[in-house]
């Protein structure tokens, strides 16, 4: 029996290779927080009847049934590819690096088609019987990456899914042994694409990479359930860096709404050789959109730079992801 609380909760994530069909789950992950949850479209009869003074229970009906919610984690040096391929679009095979045990996935920007999830959630009872609901047809909608000082490289990631399935048997957990990114491994550089060097000041970043979809997809023949997502905007990427006041680097480009390039990556212990644990977020242009710096009483001038980020033209924006994992 689990613990009869959020202690004995689990999390466990597989691709789909047809969306909204069951995958038994192959990556357990450990997150801090989740609202995924069965959201239902009901619809309640009228009709008037002589004398009848409420509605009929049996007049009611669900018309549509789709998947909402979140998940808050930190970034871990394992396990992550799979919700990563989920974001970015792009099918990813792990590439050793040379004969060593380190291997790397390089997302790129894509089209997110096909790229589905079932999730499936573990929920404890304070029986300890923990009690399975089963996402599926889940898509990426949106993720958000941050760190400040002295913390961890958090994520916290929204989703739109096609169904709940209370049918399936919960998967037995199991965990690699991971560790977290965290500050003290944090490096941002700012610069010409490619040589970029680094930033000085600052002391938090976020950037949050959405995925528009056209969500509504319910059409006859399905059941209440939902056709595939698919794109319906251009992909969504902003940010801000919160700094000291140390140069006038940041609030220059804000001046002039020059472009430049931003990377933003964890460096951890080495795998092997020269390979080490990394998680990298590659921007090729952004513009800085507001907040110059201000003085606020005695306090060192601290502003947060808030920015969006676009195509250069040539290059692609990026995630890479250094570990040991040798699949997604």
């Amino acid at each position: 029996m689990a613990i009869g609380s959020g202690l004995g909760a689990q999390i466990g994530i597989a691709a789909e290779s047809t969306y909204g069909t069951f995958v038994a789950p192959t990556r357990f992950v450990e997150f801090t927080k989740e609202s995924l949850a069965l959201k239902k479209t009901t619809a309640q009869s009228a009709g008037v009847a002589a004398g009848r003074l409420m509605a009929l229970s049996s007049r009611r009906v669900v018309t549509q049934r789709e998947v909402s919610g979140s998940l808050e984690m930190e970034v871990t040096n394992k396990s992550m590819g799979v919700l990563l391929q989920a974001l970015m679009g792009t099918s990813v095979t792990p590439v050793q690096q040379g004969v060593t045990t380190a291997y790397l996935q390089t997302h790129t920007l894509a089209d997110t088609a096909g790229k589905s999830l079932t999730i499936q959630k573990g929920v404890p009872l304070t029986t300890g019987t923990v009690v399975d609901k089963t996402f599926l047809g889940c898509k990426v909608t949106s993720a958000e990456f941050s760190c400040e000082a002295g913390q961890m490289l958090t994520s916290t990631w929204e989703f739109d899914g096609r169904d709940c399935d209370e049918g399936q048997t919960l998967a037995t957990a199991s965990y690699p042994s991971m560790s977290p990114f965290h500050f003290g491994q944090l490096a941002v550089k700012s610069g010409t694409f490619g040589t970029e060097t680094a930033l000085d000041g600052v002391r938090k970043v976020s950037i949050k990479v959405e995925r528009p979809q056209a969500t509504d997809r319910f059409y006859a023949n399905n059941s209440a359930l939902k056709a595939q997502p698919i794109s319906n905007d251009l992909v969504k990427i902003s940010g801000s860096l919160e700094m000291d006041y140390v140069a006038t680097t940041v609030d220059d480009l804000h001046t002039s709404d020059g472009a430049t390039s931003l990377v933003v990556e964890f460096v951890g212990p080495i795998i092997a050789s020269t390979y080490a644990e990394t998680f990298r977020i590659k921007l090729p242009a952004i513009r800085v959109d507001d907040a110059p710096p201000q003085v606020d009483g005695f306090q060192v001038v601290r502003p947060t730079f808030n920015f969006t980020a676009l195509y250069d033209g040539t290059n692609a924006v990026a995630i890479e992801y250094m570990s040991t994992d040798t699949t997604v």
